[in-house]
């Protein structure tokens, strides 16, 4: 077995609370500050109730983090991989930008590229300003992805010019990550840095938001929308900003009258702030897909952040309307005893065992070693032509692990699965088609394989830096192999085409 994947397990009470104490945040008991635990607990039971996969979740409330839970094998320490709910910390670096007079709300977006070369017939095209990125009334007939993006080598400023505007820009809102781009291409022309360059003296640094990362894109700007990898704790610390008006540890951050221009809402009928949703009671939040978000509650001094693999937010808020203002309602009887009751929950919320809406019943340890005979102890397949460039694949038995290999054009991706164990370890794995445009470097991988009877085999593959889970079935029928790979959430395909191939003689 390759001696770079280790058995994975619940992380110690050590080392959670070192991952506490290095996010900077002060912890207390909620009851302490006004906050019903059972309230909590009803919300985690009314969760798995619903089969809704949270990976994660911190309540901040009164300068305090009252409450925090990691699924297991997701942690503290783990950074995340976010996606649009990154676009609320562009709208910051916006506020910034319009303070140290860089940039005007209704400055034309075409003014910052000088190069931009306008037909005739793109008049709308001269009109589109800074505000109606930032409110998404760009004009565009459909939305961009950042998924769609990824996948080009070419200037995303020139691909978002050509866009067809189908509407006056200012009218019509239209959610768009290419709206956020060109947010981060027009920072970046006007402060000379990136946006990450930009931000991380003015905002990240003051609240201690450390070991970040944020993709680069062909342009060497930052996607604006997505790509920033950082901790659940940072997406917290965003929402108490706000709630904070914000003023981080006495100190003013962001200007307090740009805190409330973009956290209300621009138009309608969709009530959109500047690169934050805004609802009717008042609740704002920063969104970002498969339920990345961090929400806050004006009247209640709270903030509540989340991550999970969950499709689509409207799943999720019901439950948070149900339960989060009834937490902060009070007066609290017997306190300390639903803290306690909270603590109990939360310790068998995050155990390696505790059931989870994607185990299947036959997830356990007596079933994992039946038909590990139907292979020898090294096998290779070579497989068919197939659209996924896939060559060979490989499967090493020894003892309670099986190593996987899969080649392609780019060469040879590893993943060690446990057999009736999970193992942690780093893969470069192919499947961005899966993992909404995402490809793989060097990233943290669980794994574990299972026998499901003696010739199938299912590997589950965890990307605890993401929301994707990935499950494997392969069946052997003599020398053949059929491949099979999904994943459990995607913006687009949830599995590949099957792949077969035959044993190598």
């Amino acid at each position: 077995m390759p001696d770079f994947f280790v058995e994975c397990g619940a992380p110690s009470a050590a080392d959670l609370m070192a991952a506490q104490q290095a996010d900077g945040l002060t912890r207390a008991d909620p009851s302490t500050v006004g906050v019903d635990a059972d309230a909590i607990v009803a919300f985690l039971n009314d969760v798995e109730a619903a089969g809704l996969d949270l990976h994660a979740f911190m309540l901040h409330r009164n300068g305090h983090v009252v409450a925090e839970g990691w699924r297991w094998p997701y942690r503290p320490d783990r950074p995340r991989n976010l996606h649009s709910v990154v676009k609320s910390f562009t709208a910051c670096a916006i506020g910034l930008a319009l303070e140290e007079g860089l940039l005007k709300l209704d400055d034309k977006v075409v003014s910052f590229f000088p190069e931009l070369i306008v037909e005739p017939d793109q008049r709308w095209l001269m009109e589109i300003t800074v505000e109606d990125l930032l409110t998404m009334r760009v004009g565009h007939a459909g939305e961009t992805s950042g998924a769609a993006w990824r996948s080009l080598n070419t200037s995303w400023i020139a691909e978002f010019f050509k866009i067809p505007i189908a509407q006056e820009p200012g009218t019509a809102f239209m959610y768009t990550s290419a709206a956020s781009y060109m947010l981060s291409a027009i920072l970046s022309r006007a402060a000379g840095v990136t946006l990450h360059g930009y931000l991380k003296p003015r905002i990240f640094e003051p609240m201690g938001i450390e070991g970040e990362s944020w993709d680069i894109g062909p342009d060497g700007i930052n996607p604006g929308g997505n790509g920033l990898i950082a901790r659940t704790a940072d997406l917290l610390k965003l929402g108490v900003l706000h709630a904070q008006n914000g003023v981080w540890e006495g100190k003013r951050l962001l200007p307090e009258s740009w805190v409330a221009a973009a956290t209300s809402a621009h138009g309608e009928p969709v009530k959109y702030g500047y690169h934050w949703w805004t609802r009717p009671d008042g609740t704002y939040s920063a969104i970002g897909k498969f339920v990345q978000m961090t929400t806050v509650f004006p009247l209640h001094g709270a903030t509540l952040a989340v991550t999970g693999a969950i499709k689509g937010s409207a799943k999720l808020f019901p439950l948070i309307d149900r339960h989060f203002p009834a937490a902060f309602r009070g007066p609290i009887e017997d306190g300390a005893a639903a803290d306690a009751r909270l603590k109990a929950r939360l310790a068998d919320w995050q155990s390696p065992d505790a059931p989870a809406p994607w185990k299947a019943p036959f997830d356990r340890a007596s079933a994992v070693t039946e038909g590990a005979r139907a292979l020898g102890k090294t096998d290779r397949f070579l497989m068919h032509p197939n659209a996924h460039g896939v060559s060979e694949l490989q499967f090493e038995f020894a003892g309670e692990t099986c190593v996987f290999r899969l080649t392609d054009a780019q060469g040879k991706h590893v993943i060690a699965a446990g057999l009736g164990r999970w193992l942690e370890g780093r893969t470069d794995m192919p499947g961005s088609d899966l993992h909404h445009g995402y490809d793989f470097d060097n990233s943290p991988v669980v794994a574990r394989a299972c026998w499901l009877d003696n010739t199938r085999l299912q590997m589950t593959w965890i990307f605890p830096e993401t929301a994707f889970r990935d499950t494997v079935i392969c069946e052997f029928a003599g020398k053949t192999i059929t491949f099979k790979r999904e994943v459990n959430i995607n913006g687009g395909a949830l599995r590949h085409e099957d792949l077969t191939g035959s044993l190598a003689s």
